[in-house]
């Protein structure tokens, strides 16, 4: 489930009307085949050759019961070589955070002679991931006596939470190749909801599933491919073969247009009543703006006042006891939110929408599709891929977009997910779909600042200030919002460090603002490069790629299986000052590079002032989305940038010539 329908999920349970209670464990699912002759003996697989280890049977058993809903998983996996056996440490994520768990975990090991070591150890729990008050979880634990040859086992039950929208769907897609993999869902049946399913990739000769005269769906699958993993590459979830299941209480549409136009009327309908009290808005307007204030400066106001109430989505969650105890409730409308000083992420968006209304705005709602984990096709006809609310207002006959409900997020930007992304415009008639900004790669830019001294050992010494700009701030706030400044501090300090292709001593000088919704993020720091000049006879060599480490590994493989992906265009710039020791001088110097192919870029050039060396480095993407097929020429594009980071500079004492 996508991070921004879980943060406002408050709303959305209310308006759409699913909202379930309850869960409880369940047992594993019967009829789990045994381990054949066959496959204790076995030592490789002809469909994945070279592979460590396979799934040979796998199966998944969910069940959307309002009261005890919950999901029975079973894997079986054949260690095939010495490196297959780290698949014995075992990991399970799940989303924590949220009432979620992992339950009934059980596992052993099975030897080749078909002796059974069973698991009788402690399991642990780990963070994998927090982000936007909530957390991605794990559990883990190690099976016993794994060696090659042996066939291992694990099943666990993940127990769903109360108060969910169920967001249903198998993935048969795996970092091993599967064998045989089984798969079955019991509807929730306890009012009239539809559901409706839809699939992706599904392997060759795989039937789609199908509904029993029991109404479970049923599917059996065979020899599913290993899932490749690349570098910048879309959401996982949207290359995977999968099905998903949608709940609806409206009866099914088999026209696209018609579900959206229904669709859309209802969640209008839910904002309209959302956002109705026009008269306590235009007096907290009047408490905002004043009426000589320029169009552009009012809705500046109105957004700062906004981001200054309280966001419960980004606090840490609390539990229904502690809400009571606090005497904490949901509110109804935007006047509650108002007069109590707090909401949620969405509501705090639509309050922004009415008060822009009450301002004299031309605003609309739009709810829009998070594409962190999907890319949002309006076919499929899924109400719950709308996943994220902003707001659209006529500014001078521009279409601006605003999200002040997600934290930190500067005035004209929203967070990464939303831009770029198809929505549905709200109105009494159905809505419209529009396409959010997507904003240019000088908005979201790296900014490399350093002036340092060289060393007669050949060390660089001085300051460095990295400012992050619109994006590159907002992610990096989000993400260490809820840590204390030690946290912080090491934080930007490691990514300093990640810069620099060698090892580095980075220490961080100054306060950055990180309760901020400021579109800049400044770090300073005291560095030091230790070594970074070699020497080569009477000469020394000072390489230019100072901040280039990041790109040393991009696109390195000639092969390429999904499509390049980046989460929104940005630029990296440097500008570095490096003051030479006494007694040198610049014997040579790279030839400028510049290599320009319209949505990628890169600069480089050195220039010398007497004892001052000056590089300036710049690196742009201007991509969003690359086709498989392009692969090449944007790999070669980066292997041009490394070749240009590896320039050297030639250092000499004074009075030696560059032939010496």
């Amino acid at each position: 489930m996508p991070l921004s329908r879980i943060l406002k999920t408050s709303f959305w349970a209310f308006a759409l009307g699913i909202v379930f209670t309850g869960f409880s464990k369940s047992a594993m699912a019967d009829g789990i085949p045994p381990v054949t002759p066959e496959e204790l003996k076995m030592t490789s697989e002809p469909l994945a050759p070279g592979a460590p280890a396979i799934i040979l049977y796998r199966q998944v058993d969910r069940d959307d019961n309002i009261h005890t809903g919950h999901e029975n998983n079973f894997v079986r996996i054949k260690i095939l070589t010495e490196d297959g056996r780290k698949y014995g440490d075992v990991e399970i994520p799940f989303f924590g955070g949220n009432g979620n768990n992992v339950v009934g975990i059980k596992g052993r090991t099975i030897r080749p002679d078909g002796s059974v070591v069973n698991y009788d150890g402690k399991v642990y729990a780990k963070a994998i991931v927090k982000t936007k008050g909530v957390k991605y979880m794990a559990k883990t634990f190690t099976l016993p006596e794994v060696q090659v040859g042996s066939v291992i086992e694990y099943s666990y039950t993940l127990d769903l939470a109360e108060h969910t929208i169920f967001d249903s769907h198998w993935i048969l897609s795996d970092e091993l190749f599967t064998k045989t993999a089984v798969f079955t869902l019991k509807p929730y049946s306890e009012y009239p909801w539809n559901m409706r399913w839809s699939w992706q990739g599904l392997p060759a000769g795989t039937d789609p599933p199908k509904e029993g005269p029991d109404h479970v769906v049923r599917m059996l699958a065979h020899n599913i491919p290993a899932f490749h993993t690349e570098d910048y590459m879309p959401p996982e979830n949207e290359l995977k073969s999968r099905v998903d299941f949608t709940y609806s209480d409206e009866l099914p549409e088999k026209d696209a247009n018609a579900f959206w136009k229904k669709r859309g009327k209802k969640l209008n309908g839910s904002v309209e009543s959302f956002i109705n009290k026009k008269k306590v808005m235009e007096e907290a307007v009047a408490q905002i703006v004043s009426p000589n204030d320029p169009p552009e400066v009012k809705l500046q106001k109105i957004y700062a006042r906004v981001q200054q109430l309280r966001n419960t989505s980004y606090e840490v969650r609390k539990s229904a006891e502690e809400k009571k105890r606090e005497n904490e409730k949901d509110a109804n409308n935007v006047e509650d939110v108002w007069k109590r000083g707090y909401g949620d992420g969405v509501q705090l968006t639509w309050l922004f929408l009415a008060l822009t209304r009450a301002a004299g705005f031309e605003s609309y709602g739009v709810m829009a599709s998070d594409r962190s984990n999907f890319f949002f096709n309006p076919i499929v006809m899924d109400a719950h891929k709308l996943d994220s609310n902003v707001v659209l207002v006529k500014v001078n006959g521009k279409d601006m977009y605003f999200d002040p409900g997600a934290a930190y997020t500067p005035f004209g930007m929203l967070v990464w997910p939303e831009t770029g992304v198809q929505g549905l415009r709200l109105d009494k008639d159905g809505g419209t779909w529009v396409q959010t900004t997507l904003p240019e790669s000088s908005e979201s830019c790296i900014e490399r600042t350093a002036v340092l001294n060289l060393s007669d050992t050949g060390d660089l010494e001085g300051k460095l200030t990295i400012t992050f700009t619109g994006l590159e701030a907002l992610q990096r706030r989000l993400e260490e919002r809820n840590e204390d400044e030690a946290d912080q501090r090491k934080f930007l300090e490691d990514e300093a460090k990640e810069y620099i292709p060698a090892a580095s001593e980075i220490d961080l000088t100054n306060k950055p603002e990180w309760k901020s919704s400021a579109p800049t993020l400044v770090a300073e720091y005291k560095m030091k490069i230790p070594g970074w000049v070699s020497g080569a006879g009477r000469r020394e060599m000072l390489p230019v790629g100072i901040f280039a480490a990041p790109e040393k590994r991009v696109f390195e493989h000639t092969e390429r299986v999904h499509p390049i992906y980046f989460r929104y265009p940005f630029e990296k710039m440097d500008d570095v000052t490096i003051i030479l020791p006494v007694g040198w001088q610049v014997g040579s110097l790279p030839p400028a590079k510049m290599q320009d192919a319209k949505s990628v870029l890169y600069e480089l050039k050195v220039d010398n002032d007497k004892a001052t060396l000056h590089l300036s480095r710049r690196l742009k993407v201007d991509l969003l989305l690359l086709p498989q097929k392009y692969y090449p020429a944007l790999r070669n594009f980066f292997q041009v940038v490394r070749s240009g980071d590896d320039e050297q500079v030639v250092l000499q004492p004074i009075g030696t010539s560059a032939s010496n």
